[in-house]
């Protein structure tokens, strides 16, 4: 994710969105990739697993084959928590946050721009740790699976859109 992919709309009607973004967890590892490095770790332990069952220590040989699986699964689930999304969306009468986990299931919660509030935590040495928008009784975290830098970047867009909403 980068700047480019926050989008700030120049004033329109209510229906159009002033700031919308789609935030999704990185993930460094393409398909084609991961297919590489499981060939590969899979063919390292074959051998390996190999030459320990004809050196008579075949118990050795089942944890090789229960490495590859374990991995395998790992990057499963790593993939499968890609899956989680976060929509955020501003408009003058309303900021809505949409929450979508790797299931499917969705969490929706809706604002006032003009009462909610972008909190930032910050560490002197990490940058921004935590974004939080907080009204109405309600918070949401935001971006917590982003990078540093992407965090700053979004943290940059969505508080001038926020400014512009209350404008």
């Amino acid at each position: 994710m980068s700047a480019a992919d926050f989008d700030i709309s120049p004033d329109g009607p209510d229906a159009n969105p002033i700031f919308a973004a789609e935030l999704r967890p990185h993930r460094s590892l393409s398909p084609g990739g991961f297919a590489l490095m499981m060939l590969i770790v899979a063919a390292i332990c074959i051998s390996n697993a190999y030459f320990y069952y004809h050196l008579g220590a075949w118990p050795v040989a089942i944890f090789f084959f229960l490495d590859v699986a374990l991995l395998y699964v790992a990057f499963k689930l790593s993939y499968r928590a890609g899956r989680a999304r976060e929509e955020v969306v501003v408009r003058r009468t309303g900021l809505e946050v949409r929450k979508i986990a790797p299931n499917g299931r969705e969490r929706q919660h809706v604002y006032n721009p003009f009462w909610a509030k972008f909190i930032v935590e910050r560490h002197s040495e990490i940058g921004i740790t935590s974004m939080r928008i907080m009204g109405e009784g309600y918070q949401s975290t935001i971006g917590s699976f982003l990078s540093p830098e992407d965090r700053e970047s979004f943290a940059k867009a969505f508080s001038a859109a926020l400014a512009k909403a209350k404008r």
